[in-house]
Protein backbone atom coordinates (compact mmCIF):
# COMPACT_ATOMS: atom_id res chain seq x y z
CA UNK A 1 0.00 0.00 0.00
CA UNK A 2 1.63 3.25 -0.73
CA UNK A 3 1.57 6.27 1.37
CA UNK A 4 -0.98 7.75 -0.26
CA UNK A 5 -3.49 4.93 0.16
CA UNK A 6 -2.33 4.87 3.67
CA UNK A 7 -3.20 8.23 4.31
CA UNK A 8 -6.69 8.09 2.40
CA UNK A 9 -7.42 5.22 4.40
CA UNK A 10 -7.24 7.32 8.14
CA UNK A 11 -9.36 9.86 6.84
CA UNK A 12 -12.28 10.32 8.04
CA UNK A 13 -12.08 10.58 11.60
CA UNK A 14 -14.86 10.00 13.94
CA UNK A 15 -18.58 8.54 13.30
CA UNK A 16 -19.19 9.79 10.30
CA UNK A 17 -16.96 11.37 7.25
CA UNK A 18 -17.35 15.35 7.49
CA UNK A 19 -17.86 17.53 4.91
CA UNK A 20 -14.73 19.95 3.53
CA UNK A 21 -14.43 22.40 6.23
CA UNK A 22 -14.96 26.40 5.47
CA UNK A 23 -13.30 29.29 7.47
CA UNK A 24 -14.94 29.41 10.39
CA UNK A 25 -16.37 33.29 11.48
CA UNK A 26 -16.46 35.00 14.48
CA UNK A 27 -19.98 33.80 14.95
CA UNK A 28 -18.95 30.46 14.47
CA UNK A 29 -16.08 30.54 17.04
CA UNK A 30 -18.90 32.74 19.30
CA UNK A 31 -21.01 29.51 19.01
CA UNK A 32 -18.53 26.66 19.88
CA UNK A 33 -17.43 28.74 23.12
CA UNK A 34 -21.03 28.59 24.45
CA UNK A 35 -21.12 24.87 23.55
CA UNK A 36 -18.03 24.41 25.18
CA UNK A 37 -18.51 26.47 28.41
CA UNK A 38 -22.07 24.87 28.77
CA UNK A 39 -23.39 21.66 26.05
CA UNK A 40 -26.55 21.71 27.30
CA UNK A 41 -27.84 24.71 26.40
CA UNK A 42 -30.56 25.05 23.85
CA UNK A 43 -30.65 26.49 20.40
CA UNK A 44 -32.99 29.39 21.48
CA UNK A 45 -30.32 30.14 24.24
CA UNK A 46 -27.39 30.08 22.05
CA UNK A 47 -29.20 31.82 19.24
CA UNK A 48 -29.70 34.39 21.71
CA UNK A 49 -26.11 34.89 23.53
CA UNK A 50 -24.54 35.39 19.65
CA UNK A 51 -27.28 37.66 18.71
CA UNK A 52 -28.68 35.13 15.45
CA UNK A 53 -32.09 34.07 14.59
CA UNK A 54 -33.06 30.44 15.95
CA UNK A 55 -33.23 28.98 12.30
CA UNK A 56 -30.14 30.93 10.97
CA UNK A 57 -28.07 29.20 14.67
CA UNK A 58 -29.78 25.47 14.10
CA UNK A 59 -28.00 25.65 10.56
CA UNK A 60 -25.05 26.96 11.82
CA UNK A 61 -24.62 24.55 14.73
CA UNK A 62 -25.93 21.57 11.75
CA UNK A 63 -23.00 23.06 9.69
CA UNK A 64 -20.32 22.95 12.65
CA UNK A 65 -21.11 19.11 13.27
CA UNK A 66 -21.23 18.13 9.59
CA UNK A 67 -17.85 19.35 9.06
CA UNK A 68 -16.51 18.07 12.15
CA UNK A 69 -15.37 21.10 14.23
CA UNK A 70 -18.45 20.33 16.75
CA UNK A 71 -17.67 16.37 17.01
CA UNK A 72 -20.04 15.68 19.97
CA UNK A 73 -21.03 17.27 23.23
CA UNK A 74 -19.88 15.06 26.63
CA UNK A 75 -20.55 15.21 30.25
CA UNK A 76 -17.46 16.23 32.29
CA UNK A 77 -17.68 13.55 35.45
CA UNK A 78 -16.61 13.74 39.05
CA UNK A 79 -14.17 10.83 38.62
CA UNK A 80 -13.89 10.59 42.61
CA UNK A 81 -18.05 10.43 42.47
CA UNK A 82 -18.00 7.35 40.29
CA UNK A 83 -15.49 5.68 42.78
CA UNK A 84 -11.90 6.28 40.98
CA UNK A 85 -10.46 8.50 43.02
CA UNK A 86 -6.68 7.85 41.41
CA UNK A 87 -5.89 9.31 38.69
CA UNK A 88 -2.91 9.06 37.08
CA UNK A 89 -0.71 9.44 33.16
CA UNK A 90 0.92 6.59 32.09
CA UNK A 91 4.28 7.40 29.72
CA UNK A 92 4.42 4.32 27.60
CA UNK A 93 7.75 3.63 25.83
CA UNK A 94 7.92 1.17 23.21
CA UNK A 95 11.15 -0.76 22.02
CA UNK A 96 9.69 -1.29 18.21
CA UNK A 97 8.01 1.39 15.87
CA UNK A 98 5.92 -0.96 13.68
CA UNK A 99 2.32 0.35 12.77
CA UNK A 100 0.62 -3.05 12.95
CA UNK A 101 1.92 -2.65 17.29
CA UNK A 102 0.64 0.87 17.37
CA UNK A 103 -2.71 0.21 15.81
CA UNK A 104 -3.24 -2.74 18.11
CA UNK A 105 -2.48 -0.96 20.80
CA UNK A 106 -4.63 0.82 19.68
CA UNK A 107 -7.66 -1.07 19.20
CA UNK A 108 -6.89 -2.26 22.90
CA UNK A 109 -6.17 0.69 24.69
CA UNK A 110 -10.07 1.74 23.97
CA UNK A 111 -11.17 -1.10 25.54
CA UNK A 112 -9.39 -1.10 29.01
CA UNK A 113 -11.48 -0.23 31.69
CA UNK A 114 -10.49 3.10 33.57
CA UNK A 115 -8.75 4.74 30.30
CA UNK A 116 -9.96 8.11 30.31
CA UNK A 117 -8.17 8.82 26.40
CA UNK A 118 -4.74 7.81 24.87
CA UNK A 119 -2.34 10.46 23.31
CA UNK A 120 0.17 9.32 20.82
CA UNK A 121 2.70 11.67 21.22
CA UNK A 122 6.05 12.82 19.78
CA UNK A 123 9.62 12.78 21.52
CA UNK A 124 10.49 10.48 24.63
CA UNK A 125 7.62 8.58 25.04
CA UNK A 126 5.08 6.95 22.30
CA UNK A 127 1.64 7.29 24.27
CA UNK A 128 0.57 9.08 27.29
CA UNK A 129 -2.81 7.28 28.79
CA UNK A 130 -5.16 8.98 30.92
CA UNK A 131 -6.46 6.78 33.47
CA UNK A 132 -8.43 6.46 36.96
CA UNK A 133 -8.73 3.77 39.16
CA UNK A 134 -10.63 2.99 42.62
CA UNK A 135 -7.52 2.32 44.52
CA UNK A 136 -3.78 2.31 44.26
CA UNK A 137 -3.36 -1.07 43.95
CA UNK A 138 -6.45 -1.02 41.16
CA UNK A 139 -4.03 1.57 39.51
CA UNK A 140 -0.89 -0.55 39.54
CA UNK A 141 -3.31 -4.30 38.23
CA UNK A 142 -4.06 -1.91 35.15
CA UNK A 143 -0.73 -0.71 34.63
CA UNK A 144 0.47 -4.55 34.84
CA UNK A 145 -2.27 -6.10 33.49
CA UNK A 146 -3.20 -4.32 30.38
CA UNK A 147 -0.24 -1.77 29.27
CA UNK A 148 3.26 -3.22 30.72
CA UNK A 149 1.57 -6.51 29.47
CA UNK A 150 1.08 -5.05 25.75
CA UNK A 151 3.99 -6.72 23.42
CA UNK A 152 6.51 -4.55 22.76
CA UNK A 153 6.18 -1.76 25.18
CA UNK A 154 9.82 -1.28 27.22
CA UNK A 155 9.16 0.97 29.42
CA UNK A 156 6.21 3.06 31.50
CA UNK A 157 6.12 6.02 34.11
CA UNK A 158 3.17 6.60 35.80
CA UNK A 159 2.55 9.98 37.60
CA UNK A 160 -0.34 10.76 39.32
CA UNK A 161 -2.88 13.49 39.21
CA UNK A 162 -2.75 15.97 42.41
CA UNK A 163 -5.52 18.29 40.37
CA UNK A 164 -6.71 19.25 37.09
CA UNK A 165 -7.02 22.63 35.59
CA UNK A 166 -9.22 22.78 32.55
CA UNK A 167 -8.54 25.54 30.08
CA UNK A 168 -11.01 28.16 29.80
CA UNK A 169 -9.96 29.66 26.76
CA UNK A 170 -9.74 26.74 24.32
CA UNK A 171 -10.32 29.11 20.95
CA UNK A 172 -7.36 31.65 22.37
Amino acid sequence: MSADERSSTRIPRGPYAPLPPRPLDDTDRAIVRELLDDGRLSNAEIARRVGLPESTCAGRIRSLRETGVVRGIHAEVDHAALGRPMEAIIALRFSVHARGSMDSFRERIAAVPGVIAAYHVAGADDFLVHVTAPTSDDLRDMVLDHLTSVEGVAHAQTSLVFERIVGRSQLG
